[in-house]
């Protein structure tokens, strides 16, 4: 049985080689000469593995042929995972902004971000490389940062001045203008916004305000789901 199947391997592939060598790189039906060539040892590497197990499995071969089923369904679905990675990613994505709050779905200058169960969007935004958490707020006019927030992007706390009047939930304060060199969703960077940085103990959350969202080409609330787009 093993000779036998040794010579069939022999012999087709030399059949292969023999039809490479005649067409002289020229193609082999619907295949060029480097398909065809992939083509034959493919099918070769098949055969040796099917003896090999059928060797391997000579009086169980119920076993033989079941092992053989479970290794192609492994085989094809790392195919289609491989296929269909990119889509398999957004996918990914997806879930990963259901089950985490202020997790971003970043597509190049676009991003998206699902509502918390609180039923705000938190969203995660680096400013000046700092990660910051951050709630959307179209109600206030500006960006405004918690002290812990502007220290953690590398602001200057001790030399800001409280120069501007803003209403919070916890009454009026007053509060520091800044400019950030940068806030990044995503992909979606602005660079040079203008912001507020409160006093301490005036807010528990930073607010992603309107000095951040007019720079944008448009955003919107779709369901249970924030749309940022950012100019190309």
């Amino acid at each position: 049985m093993r000779q036998r199947l040794l010579w069939l391997l022999l012999a087709g592939l030399t059949i292969a080689l023999l039809v490479l060598i005649a067409r002289g790189g020229e193609p082999v039906g619907p295949l060029s000469s480097a398909q065809f060539g992939s083509l034959a040892y493919k099918v070769a590497l098949l055969v040796f593995i099917g003896s090999a197990v059928l060797v391997m499995f000579r009086e169980r071969f119920a076993q033989a042929v079941t092992a053989a089923m479970l290794w192609v369904v492994v085989a094809l679905a790392l195919v289609i995972g491989y296929s269909y990675r990119y889509e398999l990613r957004g996918v990914g994505e997806r879930v990963m902004a259901e089950l985490i709050p202020g997790h971003v779905v970043s597509h190049g200058r676009s991003v998206e971000v699902a509502r918390a169960f609180n039923g705000d969007f938190d969203v995660t935004v680096e400013i000046n490389g700092a990660r910051v958490g951050m709630v959307l707020d179209t109600g206030a006019s500006s960006v405004v940062l918690t002290p812990e927030a502007a220290k953690a992007a590398g602001l200057p706390l001790e030399v800001l001045i409280y120069s501007t009047e803003v209403e919070t939930a916890n009454g009026r304060t007053r509060a520091a203008p800044v400019t950030l060199n940068r806030i990044a969703i995503g992909g979606l960077v602005e660079r040079s916004v203008e912001a507020l940085v409160v006093q301490p103990g005036q807010l528990k959350t930073s607010l992603l305000g309107m000095s951040f969202l007019n720079r944008l080409q448009s955003w919107e609330v779709r369901g249970d789901r924030l749309l940022l787009r950012g100019y190309p």
